[in-house]
């Protein structure tokens, strides 16, 4: 651990009590860093704006990749106080950032009633068995758009 990442925790872990003192949420922060520079910033605003994606993560990736005008973190690292949810977890592989350094660990956030196991549980059930049911409908007209994204010739890939 440099210096440098210690100074980008320390400023999520200083967004992580901002959300709590602001009551905008749990105690969540996260920066995104590129080429040494912090380039954006989130904290946790899911109570405060209503928006159950609003976590710290999240926040600072959209954030970033308007800063960067890009939908890529390509050599970009993410400094988070917490171990990233399910959710988090995903927009960080869809972003793809080189790095993501984390502090509290998921076992943490579950001590203090931010637990994502049940989470976990559901992606591993089948279907049917889920808490929340998922119904497959009018499959054949949404792939009609498929196909015509899958002929584009000017389409953009990520």
């Amino acid at each position: 651990m440099t210096e440098d990442d210690k100074r980008f925790m320390e400023r999520a872990i200083e967004l992580s009590t901002k959300a709590v003192e602001t009551n905008m949420g749990g105690p969540f922060g996260c920066v995104v860093v590129k080429d040494g520079k912090i380039i954006a910033e989130g904290h946790n605003c899911v109570t405060g704006t209503n928006d159950p994606t609003a976590h710290a993560e999240m926040v600072a990736i959209r954030n970033a990749c308007r800063e960067l005008n890009t939908f890529q973190l390509d050599d970009c690292v993410i400094y988070t106080s917490c171990e990233p949810c399910p959710m988090c977890f995903g927009a960080i592989y869809w972003a793809r950032p080189k790095k993501v350094y984390f502090a509290c660990t998921k076992e943490d956030a579950a001590k203090i009633d931010f637990d994502d196991q049940f989470i976990y549980d559901e992606l591993d059930k089948k279907s049917e068995n889920q808490k929340i049911e998922f119904v497959n409908m009018m499959r054949s007209d949404a792939n009609v758009v498929f196909n015509q994204w899958a002929e584009k010739n000017d389409k953009v890939k990520y």
